[in-house]
């Protein structure tokens, strides 16, 4: 049960297609619930879909009684609530009224991605927030959190029975290999004609993302800057950044030749619970940049695969990527080291995990007979 589902593409399609695709694998059945309109099945497995909205460019399911119903006819052994807020609280409750044991994946940031649109009322909205996230993870049997940053918060707010559980990458996909296809020479001569270092952002180009920041290196002598991605702030991104190049929207081969066209890898955001494209960069063999907050302090590890700057502090993600620019050999060296922190984080040993929380709810400890 997902709050987001194709054809919309974000972090949470990506990581809910990527669970299905090896549940598929280990011989599992699964069911798709999600806002429509959405694609009849994805792989073996059908998808239902209920009714939806658009809210900011987002398809949101609304909590009807529809979701009682169809878990009624499917008869699940568990139902895994992907990044729930309203269609997967109303799922939880279901679930729960239906005696069916439960896994919600937190994933968003839903309370900081309010605050920031509320204005004045950010405080207020904040709090009213995390109450309903509070509430609606009180229904689930576990809540998985996927860094340490994001599960103590989730624990300073009284969200109940929570665990770690990290995401996969896809290491075939991103590689260092790409860096010697002639699409990769291509657009490397394209954007650094004079052999500048490629430093580059991927991701969602929206409020909560941050992408400004970049405005502090959009001038680094010796660099070419690439934004790859869309959404409702790249006009006003790209009047910000008025040198820097914009690659548009990109997933699969291409997105995977984008990243393997940089040479240094900057990630904004201060709010993200995890940081996915961090892992795709290092998975790519590039050294990373990251705001030392939140997911990130799980990923990066400072001065081996890359570094980690204050975000409360101007000027201070200027002067980090600096001291990667023309430094190729210390480029060199941590992007191998993040290659192979990437290799043990297959998508297939992370579904393996989460496989065993399902288990988990299942079949309780307490209900387990005794060896």
């Amino acid at each position: 049960m997902t709050e987001s589902f194709l054809p919309s593409l974000n972090g949470v399609t990506t990581s809910v297609c990527r669970v299905l695709d090896h549940l598929a694998a280990r011989g599992h059945e699964a069911v798709v619930i999600c806002p429509g309109p959405a694609p009849e099945r994805y792989g073996q497995f059908r998808v239902r879909t209920v009714q939806g909205l658009t809210v900011r460019q987002f398809r949101v399911g609304l909590p009807t009684a529809d979701l009682e119903r169809i878990l009624r006819e499917e008869k699940p052994d568990v139902v895994h609530a992907a990044s729930p807020f309203g269609l997967g609280w109303r799922g939880l409750a279901a679930a729960r009224n239906l005696g069916i044991p439960t896994v919600a994946i937190y994933q968003t940031d839903m309370p900081s991605y309010l605050a920031q649109h509320a204005g004045p009322l950010a405080g207020r909205i904040t709090n009213v927030s995390w109450r309903w996230i509070r509430h609606l993870h009180s229904l689930a049997d576990i809540t998985l959190a996927p860094s340490s940053a994001t599960l103590c918060e989730l624990g300073a707010h009284g969200v109940p029975r929570a665990a770690l559980w990290s995401r996969g990458v896809d290491t075939e996909l991103y590689s260092p290999a790409l860096k010697q296809s002639d699409a990769v020479r291509a657009l490397r001569a394209c954007v650094a004609p004079n052999g500048e270092t490629i430093v580059g952002y991927v991701g969602r180009l929206a409020h909560e993302k941050q992408v400004h920041r970049l405005a502090e290196i959009a001038d680094l002598p010796g660099t070419a800057l690439v934004v790859v991605g869309d959404g409702p702030t790249r006009e006003k991104l790209e009047q910000l950044l008025p040198k820097a190049h914009f690659l548009g929207f990109r997933q699969g081969l291409p997105l995977a030749e984008a990243y393997a066209a940089l040479d240094v890898f900057v990630h904004t955001g201060c709010n993200e619970t995890f940081g996915q494209t961090l892992q795709e960069a290092m998975a790519a063999g590039l050294p990373v940049v990251a705001p030392a907050a939140g997911g990130p302090l799980d990923i990066v590890k400072p001065g081996v695969t890359g570094y980690l700057f204050d975000p409360n502090t101007p000027g201070t993600l200027r002067a980090t990527v600096a001291t990667l620019v023309d430094d190729a050999a210390t480029c060199e060296r941590m992007g191998a080291r993040g290659r192979r922190k990437m290799e043990v984080r297959s998508w297939a040993g992370v579904v393996d995990e989460l496989i065993g929380f399902y288990g988990a709810v299942v079949t309780p400890t307490y209900a387990r007979p005794a060896a």
